[in-house]
């Protein structure tokens, strides 16, 4: 499937180890209405800790396709008749004008209480070898109360520091970002970690900048929407690992 509107989004699970593994790949032209899935490799590591295909998709070796988006999918976006919708997407830092429910799933991450799904989007690198990402910072209620207090002071343009962490409680290796006095304030979402981790050493010009401030109103979750950007040398493509690729030939 090949247009300037292909967009392409992973469904990564949690085990009941909060392990996180990348499980199914989206591939969704919008123009056309084509959306594909397929399962990738990714889900073979994760079947070892329980994971099952799931009922919407109950064959990993098969290519689904159809002509709107898959309800597993689209269940993980706030209805636009819901009350509150226009904020919503405010607070995303979208605009409401061209709107696409890929580009909701891409920034939220369509998490929800009831299963252990989280949607991350592929990362595009252009031709230059330059990346942008946009994500919430993740991790709010595990930071002390002097960063959670600096991360309200937190205004829009502010860069932050970024830093690995070697010896996370929670996920081992981390990257976490920090004020420029060097209080700790959020991570990085997990789908990150591996690649930045692998593009660190080849990477120049890597920054994070805080673009949007929601109010204390928004939930934590949503507070502080960072742009990460960067450049990565030519024979280093983040997200083409071997759990990245299909099942399905």
């Amino acid at each position: 499937m090949q247009s300037e509107n292909v967009k392409t989004l992973f469904l990564a699970w949690q085990a009941p180890d909060r392990q996180w593994f990348p499980v199914g790949r989206l591939v969704a032209d919008t123009a056309h209405q084509v959306y594909e899935f397929d399962y990738i490799k990714g889900a073979l590591n994760a079947k070892e800790s329980g994971f099952t295909a799931l009922l919407a998709f109950p064959d990993f070796d098969k290519h689904y396709c159809a002509s709107e988006l898959f309800p597993l999918f689209q269940n993980r976006v706030l209805p636009a008749s819901r009350k509150g919708f226009s904020d919503y997407i405010e607070s995303l830092g979208l605009n409401p004008d061209q709107l696409d429910v890929l580009d909701i799933l891409a920034v939220t991450g369509g998490g929800r209480q009831t299963d252990s799904f989280e949607v991350f989007p592929k990362m595009e690198v252009g031709t230059d070898g330059a990346f942008q990402c946009r994500f919430f910072m993740h991790g709010l209620r595990y930071v002390n109360q002097a960063g959670l207090e600096r991360a309200r002071t937190l205004a829009e343009g502010e860069k932050l520091q970024i830093l690995l962490e070697l010896n996370n409680p929670k996920t081992g290796l981390a990257i976490s970002l920090s004020s420029n006095d060097y209080l700790p304030l959020g991570w990085t979402p997990r789908y990150l970690v591996s690649d930045l981790l692998r593009a660190m050493p080849k990477t120049s010009e890597l920054s994070a900048v805080v673009i949007k401030v929601n109010s204390d109103s928004t939930p934590l979750n949503r507070r502080y929407l960072v742009e990460m950007t960067g450049k990565l040398q030519d024979d280093f493509t983040p997200m083409a690992g071997q759990e990245f690729q299909p099942i399905h030939h």
